[in-house]
């Protein structure tokens, strides 16, 4: 028997979770948990000690990544088992990883819409999270386990926000730049949860666009994107119709060419004329000089190679950064460059 939760309990696209909730724990992209149990743990503890909810640690986080790279129908079995437990509010990644979008076609898309909840992840988990909200769930880019959560007791104002955009029924939800972020941790090998020091956060929302922005938000990590074009899993051009498409680089740091020759292929495919916008995660470990000619290229496609006005805003509090926002895909949100936040709307 299906089950589903009843309208009343979705937020936003959001299932609430509550101090006690039951949440399922996975590996669906490789077995770095396995590599740094000392991390992991201190995810699910703060999981368990920061928000009272329930751990439930799936098989898949004591694999090795190994085993879990040469059994992808197992990883995608966890999250279908996930879904099916009526008992599981929600499901958390534990990091990410490569190859997470071989698991695709093992998932029960049937089982996973007939019992929708909150599933979150980031960077490798871009495949299934934008595949699923493909298909009409609401999917959640944000925190991992082990990025993010493992390291959130160091920003309390971060803290209160994750909590309150999970548990509270809210009419709209409102996040905010923070004073400061980070770009990366210590040696995982020798300090479990620490962060490497904080850099003032003066250029969030390095706006290029004539315009409001507003939208249902899709997108992920941009890299994991690609692989994603040209396969069965990859939306219809309607589908981005309305669209306000978030992208971040991840710790492989493509160079701003290469992003350049990613955001070229939307523009080919017509996709940039259809959507209301691009919205740019802070680009992990890039230079100054870096950072400004990704800036360059990107204008670059829309003025020169499009010629319609720029509908783009880089540096936004996503992605391969801490503290970091959740991005629920497929929800009306609006980017107020007055209040420097991003707006998400009650669904």
């Amino acid at each position: 028997m299906y089950y589903t939760k009843k309208d009343e309990n979705r937020v936003g696209g959001n299932m609430i979770l509550k101090k006690g909730s039951r949440i399922a724990v996975i590996s669906p992209s490789n077995g770095v948990s396995e590599m740094f149990p000392n991390v992991f743990q201190k995810g699910v503890t703060n999981l368990e000690t920061l928000f009272g909810y329930e751990v439930v640690v799936y098989p898949s986080c004591t694999k090795t990544t190994d085993f879990l790279y040469k059994n992808p129908k197992f990883r995608a079995e966890e999250i279908n088992k996930a879904f099916a437990d009526v008992t599981i509010e929600g499901i958390i990644c534990s990091i990410g990883g490569y190859e997470s979008i071989r698991i695709l076609e093992y998932l029960d898309t049937d089982l996973i819409l007939k019992n929708p909840k909150l599933i979150m992840g980031f960077s490798d988990s871009t495949s299934f999270l934008a595949y699923l909200n493909n298909l009409g769930l609401k999917t959640y880019y944000g925190h991992s386990v082990m990025a993010g959560l493992a390291q959130l007791q160091h920003f309390p104002n971060s803290l209160n926000q994750v909590n309150n955009y999970l548990t509270t029924d809210w009419n709209q939800f409102e996040w905010t730049c923070p004073e400061t972020y980070v770009d990366g941790y210590k040696d995982w090998f020798v300090y479990p949860s620490e962060i490497l020091d904080p850099k003032p956060n003066k250029n969030s929302f390095d706006v290029f666009s004539q315009n409001t922005m507003s939208g249902q938000l899709w997108g992920g990590c941009i890299e994991v994107l690609e692989g994603m074009k040209g396969t069965k899993y990859w939306p219809s051009p309607e589908f981005f119709d309305g669209k306000i498409l978030f992208f971040e680089t991840s710790e492989e740091k493509p160079t701003p060419d290469q992003v350049g020759y990613m955001i070229r292929n939307y523009a080919v495919q017509g996709l940039l004329n259809r959507v209301e916008g691009i919205i740019f995660g802070r680009c992990k470990d890039y230079t100054t000089d870096e950072y400004e000619e990704l800036k360059r290229i990107i204008l670059n496609i829309f003025e020169i190679e499009l010629q319609i006005p720029p509908k783009v805003i880089f540096n936004l509090d996503f992605g391969h950064t801490d503290p970091k926002w959740i991005l629920p895909y497929g929800v009306d949100v609006e980017l107020n460059y007055h209040n420097k936040s991003l707006v998400i709307k009650k669904s």
